[in-house]
């Protein structure tokens, strides 16, 4: 294993700790949850707000729907190589009952997915760069 600093992938989309979340907006009048973070304008129709929290948001939800992606990705996204089909799930999370598109970690397939399974959010390597390694956010089913 490298002794390179870990870095996020995408800056601000989450945490690095050992049990990450996803940040996020909260409109500050209606309460309304945005992923990636919204400061431009309330997306909920019935509501004129401009004013957002930044919030962490929940780690745990259920599967609300998945697939499998059988390409490589374009550019500037950085696929593995080889490349690998790897599988995507949109996840209903805990607290917010917002759905949010992810991957599913590296060695799950969509045979082993089910609607309803719950899943938690976990930091896996994308890849590595000459200063550090890249880490992703991506969910993790759950053993019950």
């Amino acid at each position: 294993m490298s002794d390179k600093p870990l870095a996020p992938a995408i800056d601000g989309w989450h945490t690095m700790e050992v049990k990450p979340h996803l940040i996020g907006t909260q409109c500050n009048s209606c309460g309304s949850y945005f992923f990636p973070m919204n400061h431009a304008y309330c997306r909920n129709p019935a509501c004129d707000s401009t004013e957002f929290s930044e919030v962490e948001l929940s780690r745990t939800g259920h599967i609300w729907s998945y697939t499998n992606a059988s390409y490589k990705p374009p550019e500037p996204f950085v696929a593995a190589e080889p490349f690998e089909p790897y599988s995507i799930a949109a996840v209903q999370l805990e607290k917010e009952q917002m759905v949010v598109l992810g991957q599913v970690i590296e060695g799950v397939s969509c045979d082993e997915l089910k609607v309803g399974m719950p899943v938690e959010l976990v930091l896996e390597q994308l890849h590595e760069t000459d200063d550090d390694i890249k880490m992703t956010w991506k969910w993790k089913p759950v053993k019950a």
